[in-house]
């Protein structure tokens, strides 16, 4: 996003070209912010400015008047929209982005999630059009959760309180329940399904193929494969009449397997196979109220371990684990991958941020015209800090992980996050520095043996998810 102000890019305050009236209650807010109809340049500071008033809490330029810690306008450099501005942050408090009245709140999120890692990955991403308030949580490990309200909410007491925790205390906000136990839940809830279509004679590997299916709907949904709301409103239409769910079923995956339209909806077109035919189970109406119940939970933060559950409980009849506790767990991958992958390339990106800490100092002192040591280097600092960050990228992007009985793909998939997250701070690290590449770490660094053909799916499908 560009700052708001002129050519240059950059904010210019015309803060006193206007009578500030600051609105210190919430009727007052509410009255005030009603009656607006400034555009997103006009009115987003002198918004967050009166809210600041409102919940008693201090301001940007008279809290951290260097703007290092909380500040408009913050500067932020992202490997896919380069340089850019978060309207308002607050370092391990909150990145905070402003749209004009009526815009879209969900754009305004995608571009904080483009700016956390920059914004040091503050635990709360606040979304507001003046009107409206969504503060979404981005605490590692846990599930997602989104406090909505709008103008009038602000007299009811609660909603004040959470805005107050914004800024006071991000932590109360911090979700209950863990990533781990929804994915355990889930797990339970497609073990019933599975049960029941295996009691009803339906073969296991079409009975797993179909769930793939549904489970697949509902990440997509929930990470915005598919149009909003659309896996649900399909879920609940045939809720009310069953009989409509099948064919609605098929022709949304035949549009998922092709691309095209479905109703007024565009369908991106889906590879890798699971799609390939549009063949559809008979689901009985408890089925699909299960469905429902599921299509509540935020998938975006269920792990696909998901699948290997899944795919126990559908081929192996006799086992009577408990479907949500039952499979190879992050934690139990992790005490393998770490010795043996993840803290050798932690050890050897040590050394490189070493160096490249180093010749950063250079860069920076250049750059205020002091003078540096001289060497014999026949490259510049520069050359060499960029060459450095590009070169262990390189180094990332080649690490191949060979798993010989992959079943459904849960350690190559945590191999595949690790190498992601690993990847990300060296990003991190570089953008904040003036260097922006790409990822370079891709599915294809994975292999895998499995002589089941329908857990070599499975296998796909996380990864793919992942």
């Amino acid at each position: 996003m560009k700052a708001c102000g002129s050519s240059s890019n950059r904010f210019i305050d015309q803060s006193h070209l206007f009578r500030y009236r600051p609105a210190r209650t919430p009727q007052q807010f509410i009255a005030k912010w009603q009656a607006a109809q400034l555009g997103e340049c006009a009115a987003c500071q002198q918004h967050f400015l009166d809210l600041c008033d409102l919940l008693g809490q201090p301001k940007p330029a008279e809290a951290d008047p260097d703007g290092a810690w909380y500040t408009f306008e913050k500067g932020v450099r992202t490997t896919t929209d380069g340089n850019g501005f978060a309207d308002v942050w607050m370092k391990d408090r909150f990145g905070w982005e402003y749209k004009g009245k009526r815009k879209d709140l969900k754009a305004a999120y995608q571009q904080l999630l483009r700016y956390r890692e920059a914004l040091d990955n503050p635990p709360l991403l606040v979304v507001c059009d003046l009107d409206r308030f969504e503060i979404h949580t981005n605490f590692t490990g846990t599930a997602k959760k989104v406090f909505a309200f709008d103008l009038d909410g602000l007299s009811q007491p609660a909603n004040l309180d959470i805005l107050r925790k914004v800024f006071t205390n991000p932590d109360a906000l911090k979700p209950g329940q863990s990533a781990k136990a929804i994915t355990e839940q889930a797990a339970e809830h497609f073990g019933q399904l599975a049960d029941g279509l295996r009691r009803r004679g339906v073969e296991p590997q079409a009975a797993g193929h179909f769930l793939m299916k549904l489970i697949f709907c509902l990440f997509a949904e929930d990470i915005d494969l598919l149009p909003a709301g659309l896996f649900s409103r399909i879920l609940a239409a045939g809720k009310k009449d069953p009989a409509r769910l099948k064919p609605t079923l098929k022709t949304l995956f035949a549009a998922m397997t092709t691309g095209g339209l479905f109703g007024a909806d565009e369908i991106l077109y889906f590879n890798g196979g699971l799609f390939a035919d549009e063949h559809v189970l008979d689901l009985e109406p408890k089925d699909i109220a299960v469905l429902v119940g599921v299509a509540t939970f935020d998938w975006s933060s269920i792990d696909p371990s998901i699948f290997g559950t899944l795919f126990e409980r559908i081929l192996d009849p006799n086992k009577r684990s408990q479907i949500g506790a039952h499979y190879t767990s992050r934690e139990d991958i992790e005490t393998l991958l770490n010795p043996v992958m993840l803290a050798p390339l932690k050890q050897e990106w040590d050394g490189v941020r070493a160096k490249c800490d180093a010749l950063y100092d250079e860069i920076v002192a250049a750059s205020r015209g002091k003078a540096v040591k001289k060497t014999t280097r026949k490259k510049s600092p520069r050359a060499l800090f960029d060459r450095a960050l590009l070169d262990f990228d390189e180094r990332l992007a080649h690490v191949t992980v060979l798993d010989p009985a992959c079943g459904s793909g849960n350690f190559l998939f945590v191999a595949l996050q690790m190498l992601l997250g690993l990847e990300k701070e060296v990003i991190a690290y570089a953008a904040k520095r003036g260097l922006s590449f790409l990822p370079h770490v891709l599915p294809t660094q994975l292999a895998g043996l499995e002589i089941n053909p329908y857990a070599a799916e499975l296998a796909q499908v996380a990864i793919w998810i992942g």
